[in-house]
């Protein structure tokens, strides 16, 4: 008897579990709609901002930015860490810290200084239990807004102009289809003239022949800061879509394997219950049987 009331308390919680976890799957999958449609309509407006700082820096000759190079040689870089604020999200941000700690040991190993800024509560957890504390801690939540990523950038624009930092890097995870997210780390800062002309060549084919009014340094004095809002935004649009996607899973996975020890726990009550009542009945003609 005691064995088949454990038996239902347990089919109790795991049915419990079975529902919580189906609400979350069902959450999961309406804010990963909602976040990929963000993300899919920021892409178009990163990439032709990227495009058109390509073609304009094609065309600006001898243009030079304090964008494109550090200041002062200071040894120290700023690397910005973007997890979730809650767990239940399969290795999401398991992936993006063991990412960002190997860069940082990698960085300490070379005689450099990193400082870490974060967004989200569990990078912050994870580094205090690194004995590494965050020198900033950012709240961006599940639907970022280009004015909270503007101001994160003019803070590092500034910081990078000052000579506080050599570099400025991002540690996230970007999301490439529903079977594939890549755990990544991008330089913000200090833009490369490199990456500007790959994407020139990949988005326009061949570059154009402007005319400027006002000058092309003008322009880019205004497109460059831009580029780098857009980027850091579309980070954190791809981070959400990867963390909701990778909840969905994991508690749809969750769902599943509290169904089949349901079933699992179904057949041991039955089994147990048979055992009881058989038991029962044999008790039953053996004191019959006794009387006759």
């Amino acid at each position: 008897m005691a064995q088949i009331r454990a038996i239902r308390k347990r089919m109790t919680a795991v049915g419990t579990i079975a529902r919580i976890t189906k609400t979350m799957q069902m959450i999961a999958t309406a804010k990963f709609t909602a976040a990929l449609a963000r993300a899919r309509d920021s892409r178009p407006y990163t990439n032709a901002i990227r495009g058109l700082v390509a073609e304009v820096s094609g065309a600006a000759g001898d243009y030079d930015s304090p964008l494109f190079a550090a200041k002062a040689n200071s040894g120290k870089e700023l690397l910005l860490v973007i997890t979730s604020d809650r767990g239940l999200c399969g290795a999401y941000n398991g992936n993006v810290l063991k990412m960002a700690i190997k860069h940082i040991r990698t960085l300490l190993a070379d005689g450099k200084e990193v400082e870490v800024e974060t967004s989200g509560k569990k990078s912050v957890s994870y580094f205090k239990f690194q004995k590494m504390t965050p020198v900033q801690q950012h709240t961006i939540g599940d639907k970022p807004s280009f004015e909270d990523v503007a101001r994160i950038v003019d803070h590092y624009i500034a910081g990078f102009a000052e000579g506080k930092w050599d570099s400025v890097r991002v540690a996230y995870m970007r999301f490439e289809s529903n079977a594939r997210q890549i755990p990544e780390i991008i330089q913000l800062l200090p833009l490369t003239t490199e990456s500007t002309e790959k994407t020139s060549t990949e988005l326009s084919g061949t570059v154009a022949d402007y005319d400027f009014s006002p000058s092309a340094g003008e322009i880019l004095d205004d497109l460059l800061p831009r580029s780098i809002k857009t980027t850091l935004f579309q980070a954190f649009n791809d981070s959400v879509v990867s963390e909701n996607i990778m909840r969905m899973i994991a508690m749809k996975a969750a769902t599943e394997n509290a169904n089949d020890l349901a079933k699992d726990l179904r057949r041991d009550y039955n089994r147990a219950r048979q055992a009881q009542i058989t038991t029962e009945l044999t008790e039953i003609i053996s004191g019959a049987a006794a009387l006759e």
